[in-house]
């Protein structure tokens, strides 16, 4: 079974999605599946117009995309959850307290796999391996401003507003490809 990395947001209808798609771009070459869920989603509907876009320039079809709220059972099987914000990520914890290792926000674990050094060895676990480094980066980075953990928001935005939270989303997801590469 390929590792699972879970997106979260709010409402499953901007951030989350468009990170979904760009991650599954990112990551096509690797042993992961990806998939997203909103803490207050309501279930069933279309992301929004200019998230589609997004997600159309990543090469994907955003057409059968359909909003999900989440569940504790999402969390449990992610190998990876990375949340928009940081109280995302408190009430993914708090759903499902086994998940705390290995929930962060998008930004806070972008900048953590920037700065890991990759386990010696390869990995039959190459996911897990990013984890693992990027959590024992963790203890040689200064912290971070709580605001510089958080991904905003570009719900009543215009198309530019979407398009620059998906280049700091695509920003955030690369070191994590660059890791899953020099782990697996």
């Amino acid at each position: 079974m390929a590792d699972r990395v879970l997106f979260v947001c709010h409402a499953n209808l901007c951030r989350s999605p468009m990170a979904e798609f760009l991650a599954r771009r990112l990551l096509a070459d690797r042993p992961v599946t990806v998939a997203s869920a909103g803490t207050d989603a309501i279930d069933g509907l279309t992301m929004h117009p200019y998230a589609m876009e997004v997600a159309a320039d990543s090469g994907a079809d955003p057409a059968e995309f359909r909003t999900r709220g989440l569940r504790p059972e999402y969390l449990a099987d992610a190998t990876l959850v990375l949340t928009a914000t940081r109280r995302q990520r408190s009430v993914c914890t708090a759903l499902a307290p086994a998940a705390l290792h290995r929930t962060f926000t998008v930004r806070q674990f972008g900048r953590l796999a920037a700065a890991a050094e990759p386990l010696d060895g390869s990995s039959d676990d190459p996911l897990g391996a990013a984890i693992a480094a990027a959590a024992q980066a963790r203890g040689r980075l200064q912290p971070a401003a709580p605001e510089a953990d958080d991904l905003r928001d570009p719900i009543g935005g215009t198309a530019a507003d979407f398009r620059r939270c998906a280049e700091e989303i695509e920003r955030s997801l690369r070191p994590l490809a660059t890791l899953i590469g020099a782990t697996g």
